[in-house]
């Protein structure tokens, strides 16, 4: 980076996906190599949702190590969407792989998952009837300046949004338990049939999500690899476009599709569209002037130090999350 030269004319966006054709050429390898010389396995298990960073993997996997060497599974509860579970059986089949199905909802009843988040609507909506009310947890936009992110549940119909209350600090970390219970069982799953078939478990986390913590500990961060922990969002859309993954994957807006109404990253967690956050945070990795980043990302003086501040505290969080369990020596 400290090679190239950073004017008015530099283009963040264009400099990150310079490299894809890079990563398109040393990822399949890497793959290979990790898969079968570095932990002697015989393949590679994918969790496939029917999102975008899924489908990439299992396309590299199968470019990899070959159709009979790659499984996919399904994994959908009763929250997740129709749609999830009908894009993922597309791309195994069009990847020709062979796959398995195991819902998970039978497994989070006996937790009392469902339960317990529905008492927990009731105390904050006397009305709510899971029959009828969809959920979801929201936070104000990561630039809009304002000093407090604080969390919130929308109550809605399937024709519009009815009610929103905020969550106290207890309510918010109870919410957020049950709802890893989700990504954790899920690990649960593909390790069984991965062990069973003397395979790797892949994980499904990109750069983007890696960086700011995005992801649930012993749960979807739980694997064996990560194909595409160094690859931004925005560069994983641009490969999946170049290894002509199907449009419909591609054009979906990113969602953990853990809530019973539709909520993106960016209601959830991230707080800003990929477009600005992975600029933002390849700006940080190539410490590249304020003006520059702020030109690239049309973003105010006040929007870039408020997305800056929301990124830091994402970061701080994901440190923890990476850090080796503590051992007491002597």
């Amino acid at each position: 980076m400290k090679s190239k030269k950073i004017d008015d004319t530099f283009n963040i966006k264009k400099e990150m996906l310079s490299t894809v054709d890079h990563l398109r050429a040393n990822l399949p390898p890497f793959m290979k190599e990790t898969v079968s010389n570095q932990f002697k396995k015989d393949g590679i298990v994918i969790g496939v949702s029917g999102g975008v960073d899924s489908a990439l993997i299992a396309t590299l996997a199968v470019e990899a190590l070959g159709t009979n060497h790659v499984y996919g599974m399904i994994l959908p509860e009763k929250e997740s969407t129709s749609s999830s579970r009908q894009l993922a059986l597309e791309i195994c089949k069009k990847l020709k792989i062979p796959y398995g199905e195991v819902p998970i909802t039978p497994m989070l009843e006996a937790f009392g998952i469902y339960a317990q988040k529905e008492s927990l609507f009731r105390d904050l909506f006397p009305h709510y009837d899971p029959e009828i009310h969809t959920t979801n947890l929201f936070l104000p936009p990561g630039i809009s300046g304002s000093l407090l992110a604080l969390p919130s549940i929308r109550l809605s119909t399937e024709k519009e949004s009815i009610s929103t209350k905020r969550l106290s600090a207890q309510q918010y970390l109870k919410l957020i338990s049950l709802q890893n219970v989700k990504q954790r069982t899920r690990m649960i799953a593909l390790y069984m049939q991965a062990e069973k078939m003397n395979y790797v478990v892949s994980g499904t986390t990109n750069k983007s999500e890696l960086l700011c913590g995005y992801f649930v500990k012993f749960g979807d961060g739980g694997v064996d690899i990560e194909p595409i922990a160094n690859m931004y969002k925005l560069q994983v859309y641009k490969l999946s476009e170049m290894l002509n993954i199907d449009k419909k994957i591609i054009s979906r807006a990113p969602s953990p599709d853990t809530w019973s109404h539709f909520t993106s990253d960016e209601d959830f967690y991230l707080r800003m569209p990929y477009e600005i956050l992975d600029q933002l945070l390849y700006a940080e990795e190539h410490n590249l002037p304020k003006e520059i980043t702020q030109k690239c990302t049309g973003l105010s003086s006040v929007q870039l130090n408020s997305a800056l501040k929301h990124i830091h505290s994402m970061k701080s969080a994901s440190r923890m999350l990476q850090l080796p369990p503590p051992v007491y020596m002597e």
